[in-house]
């Protein structure tokens, strides 16, 4: 049951991933990659809210945690995004995605689990 529930997660997460990153792009003026780095930052504050509220491993953290945000989150394709930066000769703005990810998904994280905890 629990791999079911982990796929059907997984499956809803790469949907929100896709129609936020989509919302993103059409409504705003920010660059390509910005939609895929809202989208690794809503997840990783996600995640880290998930982890300080269920202090419990397993059961709901391993199916909203590794499924859904696992889905939801795509640091991978961050990464493609930064080295299309450097293809198309745009180092400043492939630093600035790469590094960007990386100190706001970790001040995401830690943001949420700060909140997490102390709604517990």
């Amino acid at each position: 049951m629990t791999v079911l529930l982990l796929a059907l997660a997984g499956g809803l997460g790469a949907v929100c991933r896709f129609v936020v990153d989509g919302v993103v792009r059409a409504h705003t003026s920010l660059a390509d990659p910005d939609g895929i780095t809202v989208v690794n930052v809503t997840g990783s504050f996600l995640l880290g809210l998930l982890t300080g509220l269920l202090t419990a491993p397993g059961g709901a953290l391993l199916v909203l945690g590794t499924g859904f945000c696992g889905g939801y989150t795509t640091f991978s394709t961050a990464m493609v995004d930064g080295v299309n930066l450097l293809r198309d000769g745009r180092l400043a703005r492939a630093l600035a995605t790469v590094g960007g990810t990386l100190v706001l998904t970790v001040a995401a994280a830690a943001l949420g689990a700060a909140a997490g905890a102390a709604l517990v």
